[in-house]
């Protein structure tokens, strides 16, 4: 019984498990069925355009065309910054069948310094894909040539032609339009753009380039190339067309601009010149100043050290940047804020040398006599300046010097401007509030008002707002400094009284054409006059030198200034000139100016004048720019052959 109940219970019960088993391997496979017709579903439709793109990916890869920069024009139209053709070398890393041997025979044909050499071999190291590896630019054409002819035995090298920027007045615009470079890391971590790496292209580094890049650089266009999957070139598909970038127009006159430069000669100091009536730059000028076609092409260390270490400071735009006590170029501006105030200028004022205040005895530049404005304009009288400044205080000079655009920060794409001090009684109290040293106490003295009322003490300045000074006196306009387009329209009035500016305009007249002191800086010109004011400031106090700044080491020599405005009877263009050092702006400063407008109104005379001062240079500046480079190029030779220890 036990033997029959057991095997009536084995066999059911096996023919229920195996049935259940059945069911359950069924359902595991359907479960498996919808999962993988799901997830195929899902990849065909949901994820078919991803896939698609990752595929063709593989496929095609794109190759970025560098679009070609926009110029620069003057107001003329006459190029300032353009784009040269040139010869470059690139590798395609994927086409490099024997790198040794190529890469060996490449070094040979172009002359390729060690350190150009190893930053190939570095670059291809970390080169992905399709994407070519500069190994030369600026390449001579014996050598671009060598390279075309030995290619059968170079796969991989493809020589090609290309722009590089160019700029024929060199460092006549250096300081003014900048430069251009590759992409620094930090560069292309901010916009993260591959055109940034692209071999060969360049962002604007410094300058105008820098500041109007997003309107000179362009749109990149492509070379869509199709590829196996072990990245082997297949064929080349339409490409996709650049587009170069804007031209932009400057107010600049580019052959005053390297006029101007050339004129400036060895000094160090800047010189800007305005259409007074509209605000137009016509030249801004900074010298000693670096060619930006040597940056563009890739500085240096030789260059870039000489540069840096050079006391006249060729890295630094000194019309936007650098700060002068203004001297007594700001004379016609203090002669205007005492006008305002009610003073007679027939007023006279004696002269004996100088002015008593206290126990302290403040210098003139000579014994004057009895002056009124007019003569104190034209001979430069501090004692007239200390007793009217004292009389109605600097408070009361101070917003007209604001007025006429000193201590401005005007609206220009540049990269920097230093935009100086004009003081007041305010401006100290907040400046050396918890100051207690006795000179620098936070109340306004009347030592700070004499200092400040002949351009000393605490009030500094950049050329650029003396010369919108001098163009604001010259028109009786609220001009603004304007560096992009040309334009027609002149600026609002300031709303001085005509009389005053006429009082003025009277005595910088007397500066150049009557007895004053620019006496030998008269134009050249029938019928042409300028009207100016000379400066001289100081550079260290007068107790610490025994010549007075007008003698010694160059670095202690007084700053020679010149603020002026031409025709005298009708102001059309008015300016700034500066010379570091230059000991008086008599001397040195007001000759520019008298050169840079006779260029404006007789070319040929000007130029012939310039001629026999270039001759005493040792050569024009194009002259002089290349004996220098060569000059840098033996030293760079000579560094380089010196064994390290």
């Amino acid at each position: 019984m036990k033997m029959e109940s057991a095997r009536r219970f084995t066999t059911t019960h096996q023919s229920i498990t195996f049935s259940r088993r059945m069911m359950l391997l069924g359902l595991g496979q359907a479960g498996v069925g919808a999962v993988l017709i799901g997830r195929l579903g899902w990849l065909s439709v949901a994820e078919n355009e991803h896939y698609q793109l990752l595929s063709e990916s593989n496929r095609v890869q794109l190759i970025i065309v560098p679009p070609r920069r926009g110029w620069i024009v003057d107001r003329r139209n006459k190029p300032i910054a353009i784009n040269r053709s040139d010869f470059r070398v690139d590798i395609i890393p994927d086409q490099l069948e024997r790198p040794a041997q190529t890469l060996t025979m490449l070094r040979q044909l172009l002359d390729l310094p060690a350190d150009d050499f190893q930053r190939v071999l570095d670059e291809l190291k970390a080169a992905k894909g399709y994407r070519p590896v500069q190994v030369a630019e600026n390449v001579p054409y014996e050598n671009y040539a060598a390279v075309t002819v030995r290619l059968p035995e170079m796969s991989g090298v493809q020589p090609m032609r290309g722009f590089s920027r160019y700029y024929p007045a060199g460092p006549a615009v250096g300081h003014l339009i900048g430069y251009v470079g590759a992409a620094s890391a930090a560069e292309y971590e901010k916009e993260k753009n591959p055109l940034l790496i692209t071999p060969g292209f360049k962002i604007g580094k410094e300058g105008l380039e820098e500041t109007l890049e997003s309107r000179l650089r362009g749109v990149p266009g492509g070379q869509r190339v199709e590829l196996t999957a072990r990245g082997k070139l297949v064929r080349e598909l339409e490409p996709k067309p650049d587009r170069s970038g804007g031209t932009v127009q400057l107010a600049i006159d580019a052959d005053l601009q390297e006029f101007t430069a050339r004129r400036m000669g060895e000094e160090s100091g800047s010189c800007v010149i305005m259409d007074c009536m509209t605000g137009d730059i016509l030249a801004m000028v900074s010298m000693p100043a670096y060619d930006p076609n040597s940056f563009s092409d890739g500085i240096g260390r030789t260059e870039w050290k000489m540069l840096s270490e050079d006391e006249r400071q060729p890295l630094r735009n000194k019309v936007l940047n650098s700060l002068y006590p203004p001297g007594s170029t700001i004379k016609p501006m203090g002669a205007l804020a005492i006008l305002k105030a009610g003073i007679d200028p027939s007023q006279r004022i004696n002269c004996p040398g100088g002015y008593q205040l206290g126990n302290r005895f403040f210098r003139c530049l000579g014994r004057h006599g009895s002056v009124d404005m007019r003569r104190a304009i034209a001979k430069s009288c501090n004692t007239y300046f200390y007793a009217m400044g004292n009389r109605i205080g600097y408070d009361n000079i101070a917003p007209t010097a604001k007025l006429l655009g000193l201590g401005a920060k005007f609206d220009l794409p540049v990269v920097s401007q230093n935009y100086g001090t004009v003081p007041d009684s305010a401006w100290k109290a907040k400046k050396f509030e918890t100051n207690r040293r006795v000179v620098e106490r936070p109340d306004w003295t009347s030592s700070d008002t004499l200092n400040a009322s002949i351009g000393q003490g605490f009030l500094i300045v950049n050329p650029l707002q003396l010369a919108v000074m001098a163009a604001r006196i010259a028109s009786g306009r609220n001009v603004q400094p304007m560096l992009l387009g040309v334009h027609d329209s002149p600026a609002p009035l300031l709303g001085f009284d005509p009389k005053h500016l006429e009082t003025v305009r009277g005595g910088m007249w007397e500066v150049v054409n009557g007895d004053g002191t620019a006496g030998a800086s008269r134009l050249p010109l029938e019928g042409i006059q300028m009207s100016g004011k000379t400066g001289t400031a100081q550079v260290r106090r007068l107790s610490a030198s025994a010549t007075r700044g007008q003698g010694g080491d160059w670095k202690y020599r007084d700053h020679g200034l010149f603020v002026f405005f031409a025709p005298s009877d009708k102001p059309r263009y008015a300016g700034a000139v500066v010379i570091e050092h230059g000991m008086g702006g008599a001397r040195a400063a007001a000759p520019v100016a008298k050169d840079a407008l006779t260029f404006l109104f007789d070319r040929q005379k000007a130029l012939a004048s310039l001629a026999g001062l270039e001759q005493q240079w040792g050569g024009t500046l194009a002259e002089r720019t290349q004996r220098r480079a060569e000059a840098i190029k033996a030293a760079a030779l000579g560094a380089a052959a010196v064994p390290r220890a």
